[in-house]
This record gives structure tokens, sequence and C-alpha cells, in this order.
């Protein structure tokens, strides 16, 4: 399996975008959050490291939940490129394990469950500077054909 060093956006081989305006980790959207994630060969996981503004704020000092949905999701759907395949979320799932602060140094981690044909179950965790787990997810995503389904934003 061929390992990726980087996770922006959402190219592959396969499948390469004009624009990327992905809410997460779009580089073109102004208004998003421009995730970038890392591959670390090491630990077999997509890493990013991240701060969250008072622009995500649900409860006072703290992140709101559809955005720590949103970051694990993100982060699990990266995973996907280690085996070269769009994927699209179908179902995912997360526990809310502690409140995850605003303006602090956080850290998503993404890493492979299990591929069986076309499904794929990744898992997601998001942690504080001292390794605690603040939310955790696990997700299945349904590989696609990408060019099919989005031929009118494919460059080529």
């Amino acid at each position: 399996m061929r390992k990726s060093t980087h996770g922006r956006g959402h190219n592959t081989p396969n499948l390469r975008l004009r624009q990327n305006y992905c809410f997460a980790c779009g580089k073109n959207n102004p208004e998003g959050m421009r995730l970038n994630f890392r591959y670390e060969a090491k630990r077999h996981s997509f890493v990013c490291r991240f701060r969250l503004g008072k622009r995500y704020t649900g409860p006072p000092g703290h992140a709101h939940g559809g955005i720590i949905a949103t970051i694990l999701d993100e982060a699990m759907g990266k995973v996907n490129r280690l085996r070269q395949v769009v994927a699209l979320t179908s179902e995912i799932t997360v526990s809310y394990l502690k409140p995850v602060p605003l303006n602090q140094p956080l850290q998503v981690e993404s890493r492979e469950v299990r591929v069986r044909g076309r499904r794929h179950v990744n898992m997601a965790e998001i942690l504080n500077p001292a390794g605690e787990v603040l939310a955790r997810s696990q997700g299945i995503f349904i590989a696609i054909d990408a060019k099919r389904m989005f031929q009118k934003f494919v460059n080529g």
C-alpha cells in the first residue's frame, strides 16, 4: 500500500479538482477551517495540529459538537488516501468524552480499522497536549467512482 506524505485537499491520482472549497480542508474556501493533514508512517496515522477560535464556539470556551464531528470526519476521510480511493461518508459515530477547548493547541489523529470491498472503516481521535482523548469517532466510508460522480468539477 502506497503511503502519502500529506493529506491536503481531496485530490488523488484519479481525481484532480480545479479548486477545493471543502469547509474542513479546502484552501480555496475563505470561510473554511483549512485543516492540513500529514501522514506519520511510524504511527500509521494521519495527523493534523490545529487551534479552534471563538467562531467555533458551542458551550462557552469550548467547541461546538458539530465542529468536532466535522474535524473527526475529515480526519477519517484522509485515511482513504492510503488505498488511493475517494470514499464518501456513509455513517459516523462520535463519542464526546471531554469538552474540547477553544484557543488551545489540539491534534486529531486518524487510522484505518478495516477494509472489505468498497467499505472502509476508519477511526479518529482529538487529543489535547497532555495526550488525553477528548473525542473519538468511527466511520464507514464507501469507495466511489469519483470521476463519474464529480465530472464537472474535475480537471482534464
